[in-house]
């Protein structure tokens, strides 16, 4: 799977929670929560005033990497 800042999180999650860290990591502690799951990256990020792009490139690396 590739991640675009249009990813659902929901969708992250349920194929590798190994990922939680980097979303807790920019501010998003509620992951738990149904709309948190149902967002894109960018939205999250745009309601924790981050930048997206950082954070795709974080989980990309990651799931490469745990292939």
């Amino acid at each position: 799977m590739t991640i675009t800042k249009d990813t659902i999180i929901g969708d992250i999650l349920d194929i590798d929670r190994t990922t939680i860290p980097y979303f807790l990591e920019m501010g998003m502690h509620c992951l738990g929560c149904p709309a948190s799951r149902g967002e894109t990256i960018e939205e999250a990020c745009a309601v924790h005033g981050v930048d997206a792009g950082p954070l795709v490139q974080k989980l990309n690396d990651h799931l490469q990497a745990n292939d």
